[in-house]
């Protein structure tokens, strides 16, 4: 990112990305036996990504957060690039298969930072991360911090090196999916602050121009 320290462009980079409601409509209908689309099918006979998955679910915002993962993640060797929070998994990489079942279960537990399901593999996940990667990388939550959902459980393993996008401040889940498809396009990435110096609540920023099409 231009303006960097030499010291912080060194330092490896993972991203958190928060997960679709898969307990929704569109998760519903993902489940759905009689379902009779691709990703269903797939989904039901021999499992599908969770990533895919949540890109069905959520539309332009998880899209939008996959591809920025994607495009700007620094991993230390030998370690994925961006993590998938899950309600009973702890932290997955989007290209993992998941069953029919285990997206079922995912759909069936809430993600509240008291409930245990949740809370206790997203814990345990976020310290084994921590001590493959080393002290050397920081962990950019691409998801809300407007509940404690996210942040509590993973604050206390990554302390300071949890890091939000300040952009990210005011913005809807929609404006937030186009601002990091235009971010990849543009080959820029946003600023990062430590959680604790955010203001999680701030002034709605202007809504962003329509992109241009592209050409066939």
């Amino acid at each position: 990112m231009e303006g960097e320290s030499d010291s912080a462009a060194a330092r490896g980079r993972i991203f958190l990305l928060s997960p679709a409601h898969a307990g929704g409509d569109r998760g519903r209908l993902l489940l759905r036996p009689d379902a009779r689309f691709d990703l269903a099918n797939r989904l039901q006979r021999e499992g599908a990504q969770l990533g895919e998955a949540f890109g069905f679910i959520s539309g332009l915002y998880f899209r939008g957060k996959l591809a920025y993962a994607r495009a700007f993640a620094t991993p230390p060797e030998g370690i994925p690039g961006a993590f998938v929070i899950t309600s009973s998994f702890g932290l997955l990489p989007p290209e993992t298969v998941v069953s029919f079942d285990q997206f079922r279960q995912i759909a069936s537990v809430p993600i509240h930072a008291s409930e245990e399901r949740y809370r206790d593999p997203l814990e345990r996940a976020c310290r084994a991360l921590d001590e493959r990667a080393g002290p050397d990388c920081d962990f950019v939550l691409l998801g809300s911090i407007a509940t404690p959902k996210y942040v509590e459980p993973m604050a206390g393993v990554f302390a300071d090196r949890l890091l939000f996008p300040e952009e990210f401040i005011g913005r809807g889940d929609m404006s937030r999916g186009g601002l990091l498809l235009r971010q990849v396009r543009a080959g820029e990435e946003l600023r990062y602050v430590p959680l604790g110096k955010l203001t999680r609540h701030g002034p709605r920023p202007p809504k962003l121009p329509r992109l241009p099409r592209r050409r066939s």
